[in-house]
C-alpha cells in the first residue's frame, strides 16, 4: 500500500485522544480513558485487510469435480468496509460467481477474498473489481462475476442523510461479460429468493 512507516500503537491512541478533544470531550474523563485503546483495537480488525495477500487465499484448489462445468456462486456474503473519503462504515452483501474452467475453490475462500479487500479503506467500485480481478488472474475461469450491494453510511448518516439508499456495482469478466444467456442465468440466480 504505503512505504510511510506505521505509525506506533502510542501515537495512533494518541490521534484518537485529539481527535476527542477536538469533537469537544475531555479524554481523560472515566468513560473514555480507555477509549483510543478501543479504538485502536477494534481499527485493527476493520483493517486487518492489509495484511493478507488475497491471491493466496485462492491457491488450494480441487480438480475432483466430475466435470462440473456450471455456474458456482455464493450469495450474500456479509461486506464490512469503511469508505475512505469519509471513514464512514460500507454494510452490504456480495454475490461472487465464477464459471469454472477445470478447477474449483472451496467457497470459504470466496468470502475471504470478499473480506480481505472489504478490510481495507475502500469506494465500491474498486472493491468489486479488486475480488473479480484476483477471482480471474488466480482461478483462470471461463468467467468471472461480482455483484455488490451496499448502504454508504457517509451517505445515510450524514450530508444528504438518505437512510435505505443502497448501491448496486458489478464487474462482469468472461462469459459473463460476453455471452448474455450466462449472465442472465446469474442474475436470475442472485435474485431468486424462492429457497427461503
Amino acid at each position: 500500500m504505503t512505504d510511510t512507516p506505521r505509525p506506533s500503537r502510542d501515537e495512533a491512541e494518541a490521534a484518537i485522544r485529539t481527535l476527542l478533544r477536538w469533537a469537544g470531550e475531555d479524554p481523560g474523563r472515566e468513560g473514555l480513558q480507555d477509549t483510543p485503546g478501543r479504538v485502536a483495537r477494534a481499527y485493527e480488525e476493520w483493517f486487518g485487510g492489509y495484511g493478507i495477500e488475497p491471491e493466496t487465499l485462492l491457491t488450494t484448489t480441487f480438480s475432483e469435480v466430475e466435470g462440473y462445468d456450471e455456474i458456482v456462486l455464493l450469495r450474500d456474503i456479509r461486506i464490512e468496509s469503511h469508505c475512505e473519503h469519509h471513514m464512514a462504515p460500507i454494510l452490504g452483501r456480495a454475490h461472487v460467481a465464477y464459471l469454472p474452467r477445470r478447477r474449483v475453490v472451496g467457497i470459504s475462500k470466496l468470502a475471504r477474498v470478499v473480506e480481505a479487500y472489504a478490510k481495507r479503506f475502500q469506494i465500491q467500485e474498486r472493491l468489486t473489481a479488486q475480488i473479480a480481478n484476483t477471482i480471474d488472474r488466480v482461478l483462470e475461469p471461463h468467467g468471472v462475476a461480482v455483484v455488490i450491494d451496499a448502504e454508504h453510511q457517509c451517505m445515510t448518516t450524514r450530508g444528504v442523510h438518505q437512510p435505505g439508499v443502497s448501491m448496486v456495482t458489478s464487474h462482469m469478466l468472461g462469459v459473463f461479460r460476453d455471452n448474455p444467456a450466462t449472465r442472465a442465468e446469474l442474475l436470475a440466480m442472485i435474485g431468486d429468493r424462492q429457497r427461503r
